[in-house]
């Protein structure tokens, strides 16, 4: 539990206190701590235990800024998390830092073979062709396209374009995904082509990249649909994964709110216009008299 320290006033008007937006108590500001791309400010416990808490889940995307509402969507820089955080936590998020790199680099791949997993180069002027791949470790040959055995003069079996087959690094959990299976556990956002794992949960997702709102299932926007209603028909008719009086309750809460502001603005409509003419008189005699010569 964060400690907030309280000091006499006399001590407020040399040294303020600056409150941070995470736990909402107030510190001095040398137990403050500013992101560089934002200049938001946290107490350097809140932002410690935030970084370390996203790069033990595994980050898929850079360690961005805690304040959902920042205005500049700003990023923390490597050489601030390494202030923050123990050694090998700062040797993980730089092993998923490099893990992200390799899954989106054209023109890198991983070894297929579970007791490898090195990092293979493609040939650059072919990278978008199937080709032949032999790992400088240990010395296995493979299609860049399917990862299969190579196979010259033969097409690439189908396969599901929204399941990765992706390798980590030595001493992570996962290993290979290749399925057919629409519900499968690893599927790319349609928007910003991130890999997405789901491991259980309702099947409205939310990509962390780009926050697009999407169905797991069949990867239609949800972005407008406030009220689900894409899970009342077609082929994802109720698979939300959520009970019908959940999915009653949610939408009454939504309507609930945009009649609200609805009522609220209609009943200060009246208000609004009658209160007009007078500010507008207010600012109109403020005007005048800031006009007026002073007085000799």
């Amino acid at each position: 539990m964060t400690t907030v320290r309280y000091r006499p006033t006399w001590d407020l008007a040399l040294d303020p206190l600056v409150s941070c937006k995470l736990c909402l108590g107030e510190f001095p500001l040398e137990q403050m701590t500013s992101i560089t791309q934002c200049q938001c400010v946290f107490c350097t416990l809140c932002l410690k235990q935030y970084v370390e808490l996203l790069i033990k889940e595994g980050l898929e995307t850079a360690i961005s800024c805690p304040d959902s509402a920042c205005p500049k969507r700003g990023h923390l820089l490597e050489n601030e998390i390494e202030c923050m955080v123990a050694t090998e936590m700062m040797q993980r998020y730089r092993k998923l830092q490099f893990e992200r790199e390799v899954l989106l680099d054209p023109c890198r791949t991983w070894c297929p073979s579970s007791a490898c997993q090195a990092v293979c180069q493609l040939k650059e002027t072919e990278v978008a062709l199937p080709q032949l791949v032999q790992c400088a470790v240990c010395n296995l040959e493979f299609c860049s396209s399917c990862r299969a055995d190579w196979h010259p003069g033969t097409p690439c079996p189908p396969q599901d374009p929204n399941l990765p087959i992706a390798a980590f690094l030595p001493g992570e959990t996962s290993a290979f995904y290749k399925t057919e299976d629409e519900d499968g556990p690893i599927k790319r956002c349609p928007k910003c082509k991130v890999y997405i794992e789901r491991d259980e949960g309702c099947a409205q997702m939310m990509c962390k990249n780009c926050k697009h709102a999407f169905c797991w299932y069949c990867l239609e926007s949800l972005d407008d649909d406030f009220l689900l209603i894409h899970y009342d028909k077609g082929p994802c008719r109720n698979k939300l994964g959520h009970s019908r009086a959940s999915v009653i309750w949610h939408r009454t809460q939504v309507v609930g709110i945009f009649a609200g502001f609805g009522l609220l603005l209609l009943v200060a409509s009246p208000f609004l216009l009658l209160a007009t003419p007078f500010v507008l008189c207010c600012k109109c005699k403020c005007s005048k008299e800031d006009d007026d010569p002073l007085p000799t």
